[in-house]
């Protein structure tokens, strides 16, 4: 399912869908095809709404990934199943497994779809334990994995369980004449009280591992962490200069990188193309850095997400801040945890952007400014975001 808005992504996704925001310098989505493939998974229907041809872009046939892809756009906002519904003729046969287009999982997603087919549920919903399940819908699950109990997003003393779904689900066909046609219609709210109140069972199953739906700036940095932790060693694709500079891995250095005397880089980092460091550069664990970037004499980078085409300039930090692309950040700046820059940004010298503010995109922020506040552009409003 990949029709959503993404609006608690912005700025980020204001020039693209949510599943194409990039993690190691690809989009997501495509993470998420890849496991699919080491999962055994090769027919892929993927629904798309908002920016819907970016998603195409990325994947095309899914030939280059070995596997099978069709498309179908939802006419209207559907909600998630009415969603499944507007794909259904090409869903009827045998049971199918349902992913949000925004995951970023490691879990055993074949072990679940082996699981539902043993039971008689038409249902069955992947939970996971979590720390704070209020964002989530929660289920509160027997012995025998039926579940008796599911709330979508509980408020403060109806947290009956930390069971979160993930949003992952295996369903039979049968599920598809419960869901009306061209109705917005959710799964959560709509479907799975509906299958309750008819005596219907819904089974839960227990997954292990990395899971999130990167539905906000702390999710998204936390799944290009796991991604980051995974590098397997040390990888330099193409030509590498590098001058009296220390490398500690793990690193993945594409082509065309640069990386001036006396600088460091401290793994597991990832650096894109044609990207150049300057001089006495600090380059922390967990950062990720696009292509054709210019990182200037002296700045540091700690656990960064630097998309393409930016550049940072003299003796600035940027500290777990997200930065997007086409953006230009001038010297003697802190960029403190949590900021997120939006493209096409130009922020002066001697600027500081307090911890988690949000910077819209194209804005210019003025020298020697203090910002703790998020910054919007009327430019970008919910008509304008509707219409890209």
């Amino acid at each position: 399912m990949c029709g959503g808005e993404g609006t608690r992504l912005r700025p980020l996704t204001f020039d693209r869908p949510k599943p194409t925001i990039p993690i190691l310098n690809k989009p997501s989505v495509v993470h998420l095809v890849e496991h699919l493939v080491t999962e055994g998974f090769n027919e892929i229907v993927i629904t798309i709404g908002y920016l819907g041809n970016e998603i195409e872009d990325a994947l095309g046939d899914g030939q280059l990934f070995g596997v099978h892809i069709e498309y179908v756009r939802d006419p209207i906002k559907l909600g998630t199943a009415g969603s499944i519904k507007n794909a259904e003729s090409l869903l009827k046969g045998e049971p199918f497994i349902v992913i949000g287009g925004d995951h970023v999982m490691d879990l055993d997603l074949r072990e679940f779809y082996r699981f539902h087919e043993k039971t008689t549920a038409k249902v069955s919903i992947a939970l996971l334990p979590i720390e704070d399940p209020k964002d989530y819908g929660i289920a509160d699950m027997d012995v025998f994995n039926e579940i008796h109990r599911f709330a979508e997003k509980p408020c403060t003393g109806e947290i009956f369980s930390n069971l979160a779904s993930t949003g992952i689900y295996v369903c039979d066909p049968a599920i598809l004449e419960m869901i009306p046609q061209n109705t917005f219609f959710d799964f959560a709210r709509n479907l799975f009280p509906k299958m309750m109140g008819q005596g219907e069972r819904i089974n839960g199953y227990l997954v292990r591992g990395h899971w999130t739906d990167i539905g906000n700036a702390g999710a998204y940095r936390q799944a290009c962490r796991w991604k980051l932790e995974k590098l397997p060693g040390t990888i330099i694709k193409g030509h590498f200069n590098i001058k009296d500079a220390s490398v500690a891995g793990p690193i993945n250095v594409d082509n065309g990188v640069s990386v001036g005397s006396d600088s460091a880089l401290v793994g597991p980092i990832m650096i894109g193309e044609n990207t150049t460091i300057g001089n006495q550069v600090l380059i922390g664990p967990y950062t990720s850095i696009g292509s054709n970037c210019v990182i200037k004499d002296g700045a540091r980078l700690l656990s960064a997400i630097v998309f393409d085409d930016v550049e940072i300039g003299r003796n600035t930090c940027v500290s777990g801040a997200i930065i997007d692309n086409n953006t230009k950040i001038g010297n003697n700046c802190i960029l403190e945890t949590g900021t997120v820059i939006g493209p096409r940004d130009v922020i002066r010298d001697n600027v500081t952007v307090h911890s988690k503010v949000v910077l819209w995109p194209e804005l210019v922020i003025p020298e020697g400014t203090s910002i703790t506040e998020d910054q919007l552009n009327p430019e970008y409003n919910d008509n304008n975001s509707q219409n890209q």
